[in-house]
């Protein structure tokens, strides 16, 4: 089976956004948790959707999945302290309901602009190769500083990379990972983070454009265009 893991457990505090957290914001009236999540209901390959949600906020959620008919959620459980710890309480509500080889998806709440090509890319890279990490080649040059806030290195750009998401994996590598992390007490920052700490192979599948995280008020600004240009474009052909 695959499986989608979508993490919203987060209370967005660089959103400013006192009222709601931001996987909660609304554009047309429909939170931005509901505009990602439809890009697993509707899409064939995927059979079961996982929700993490800000404990809190799991009753208006379920609401939520009522008024749009969200059909695969099946699950939705309480976040962490921090996206990895997020991640590793929905992974341990699939324990004992996920087959080692399930394919799961693990992707941000607040990124509503994939596609279902990249989900199914990511579905046929881990079947390919055991992991797929969503990645964008960077647009500017990165540094790496040492110690004392010095550049200590310019790598070459063209084998720089950002990580996103969807970040895919079998159930049972990723599973153990992050059991080994917590046991270990080692915090990442996402799941590629989590396989380079312990020397896990991963694999790249190209991000399209535009697959942004909404973590500032920025961000949700240009989801908002980038929204009603997409839009606009399916119906008036522009």
């Amino acid at each position: 089976m695959n499986r989608a893991l979508i993490f919203a457990g987060g209370a967005g505090q660089r959103m400013n956004a006192r009222a709601k957290p931001k996987q909660f914001l609304e554009l047309h009236g429909k939170p931005v948790i509901i505009y990602t999540l439809e890009h697993f209901e509707f899409h064939p390959e995927i059979d079961d959707i996982t929700v993490v949600c800000v404990e809190n906020w799991i009753r208006d959620f379920r609401h939520m999945l009522r008024q749009y008919a969200l059909e695969k959620v099946s699950r939705v459980v309480p976040g962490g302290e921090g996206g990895d710890l997020s991640i590793y309480n929905g992974l341990q509500a699939l324990e004992g309901i996920c087959a080692p080889d399930d394919i799961v998806l693990i992707h941000d709440g607040v990124r509503p602009l994939i596609t279902a090509e990249l989900i199914s890319a990511n579905i046929a890279k881990v079947k390919e190769r055991g992991a797929a990490i969503t990645a964008e080649p960077a647009t500017e040059s990165v540094v790496r500083l040492d110690g004392a806030g010095r550049i200590a290195e310019v790598p070459p750009r063209a084998e720089m990379f950002t990580a996103k998401a969807p970040q895919s994996f079998r159930f049972s590598m990723i599973w153990d990972l992050y059991q080994r992390a917590r046991r270990d007490g080692v915090r990442t920052i996402d799941s590629a983070h989590l396989c380079s700490v312990y020397g896990a192979e991963m694999h790249t599948v190209m991000s399209p454009e535009n697959n942004i995280k909404i973590t500032k008020p920025a961000d949700y600004y240009i989801f908002r265009a980038l929204y009603e240009a997409y839009e606009n474009r399916q119906i008036l052909g522009i």
